[in-house]
């Protein structure tokens, strides 16, 4: 057992340590690797073929001349296999010259001095053609292997850098890098390695964070090297740009939230700032004229009403910013519990016709409307906002206020007959501080009907708005059936 652990360990090790003559036995790009016994019979042919071509070249030159023809098929073998296939090339060729056009023929040997001296002359330079061809395939099979290399960083860029995100763009990229390296399939993950191994390569991706490569347990183990060596430098570099990449958009993000919230701080300010100095500076123009010693009693009684009415508008204001605040940040949670959805409309109506006499209400109510689970506070303020934006419009004449069950929800209907509201701007009144009217008359602080959409979302409710120009507007209130809502009044 220690024994093959230490040898898968020295095996890894050495896979470790690479050197180019290693990185070049990957698998040749664009095919398979060519057959080194298939290299040695195309040696043998090209020789032979070599051999016959040149008795009628003899015709026109001397037989040591023509032998520089078998460096022709030296160069194309070394080109073509490796150097060891070009080097058994040229001895071939020595011999088949020597045997058949050098004098005297049929034999290995060699009468004249000078036959010899031209046999290991065109040996040698058989040898330097072969090697300078294998220099200058490793060369070319490098250029193209870095070629590949470019190509596999550039689509990983492309796929990473482009996408809406690091995590969605992985699959894409790992697949474009199983293609790109002739293996089976790629992983990629921005997870730590749950075991490092030869086939689990770790990403170190700057600072503490890390990730990894996952490849086939089949795969050679020099296509391996060549990605560890090679190709997983180039994924770390695209995949830590990439995460800064998401970094920057996400305070990008926050940034221009940041900036929402500004302008919507400055929006509110605007907004209430002179609903805020209205009442104010009718409480302190009422408080001064209350200390005049020429006041009679009637005045000094209008005053404090004014005070009263400008201190209670500024209540209101200071209640209904608060509301808002709480809903928007998701701390107004309701306390249902079972109450008649009539008696809460009539407690909202009963307090709209103090603050407004001259604006009556009218209330029809289904007889068959059951209990429902909600809060009842929160449901009274959304419906006395809704009411009292109504009577804002629609005075003198009368707002309708009607309830019905349908389908086991109960549906709130109150209409006035005011000028209505643009198609446009039946969604829009709900947001907050938004005045469609810049009449003096009818202008409000922009909150109310949007407290009134929050007090009846989080209580599970709905609430859309409707209209004709010149005919009125309607807001429509459904409170649905929860398991237990709808039940009749009186049950337990």
């Amino acid at each position: 057992m220690m024994g093959s652990r230490a040898r898968r360990m020295n095996a890894t090790n050495e896979t470790k340590t690479p050197n180019l003559q290693n990185l070049m036995r990957v698998p040749e790009l664009g095919g398979r690797a060519r057959s080194p016994r298939f290299g040695l019979l195309a040696s043998i042919i090209a020789v032979a073929v070599t051999t016959l071509a040149i008795y009628p070249l003899k015709e026109v030159a001397p037989a040591l001349s023509a032998g520089v023809v078998y460096l022709l098929p030296v160069l194309a073998i070394s080109i073509f296999w490796n150097v060891w296939t070009g080097l058994f090339t040229a001895v071939i060729s020595a011999v088949s010259f020597n045997f058949f056009h050098i004098e005297p023929t049929g034999t290995l040997t060699i009468s004249a001095p000078e036959n010899l001296v031209a046999l290991a002359i065109f040996l040698v330079a058989a040898v330097i053609v072969s090697s300078l061809a294998e220099v200058s395939r490793t060369q070319a099979l490098e250029a193209d292997r870095r070629r590949l290399e470019a190509d596999i960083t550039a689509d990983l860029a492309r796929i990473l850098l482009s996408g809406s995100g690091t995590s969605e763009a992985l699959p894409g990229a790992s697949g474009r890098l199983a293609e790109g390296t002739g293996l089976e399939w790629a992983r990629l993950s921005l997870d730590p390695p749950d075991n490092e191994s030869e086939f689990e390569l770790a990403l170190r991706l700057g600072g503490s964070r890390s990730g990894h490569l996952e490849l086939p347990a089949n795969a050679d183990p020099y296509t391996v090297l060549w990605i560890r060596e090679r190709i997983v430098p180039s994924i770390e570099a695209v995949l830590e740009a990439a995460i800064k990449r998401d970094q920057l958009q996400d305070e990008a993000i926050e940034t221009r939230a940041l900036r929402r919230s500004d302008v919507m701080k400055t929006a509110l300010i605007r907004s209430v700032s002179h609903d805020l100095r209205s009442p104010l500076a009718g409480i302190v123009a009422s408080g001064e004229a209350l200390s005049s010693p020429g006041l009679s009693g009637a005045e000094r009684t209008e005053m404090s009403e004014a005070v009263v009415t400008e201190a209670t508008r500024l209540s209101k204001l200071v209640d209904n910013l608060l509301d808002l605040s709480r809903l928007e940040s998701g701390a107004a949670g309701p306390r249902p519990d079972w109450c008649a959805i009539d008696e809460v409309i009539e407690t909202a109506v009963e307090q709209a016709r103090r603050a407004r006499p001259d604006a009556p209400v009218r209330i029809t109510v289904d007889e068959d409307v059951g209990m429902y689970r909600v809060d009842a506070t929160q449901i009274e303020r959304a419906l006395g906002n809704l009411i009292e934006n109504a009577q804002r419009y629609s005075a003198p004449e009368p707002v309708t206020v009607s309830l019905r069950q349908d389908r086991g929800a109960a549906v709130v209907r109150i209409v006035d007959r005011g000028p209505g509201i643009q198609g446009h701007d039946l969604d829009r009144i709900f947001d907050p501080f938004v005045r469609l009217s810049e009449t003096d008359d009818h202008q409000g602080s922009g909150l109310g009907l949007a407290i009134a959409r929050g007090f009846i979302e989080v209580n599970g409710g709905k609430i859309r708005a409707e209209s004709l120009p010149g005919q009125g507007a309607a807001f429509v209130i459904e409170i649905p059936a929860g398991t237990d809502s709808g039940m009749p009044k009186g049950s337990t």
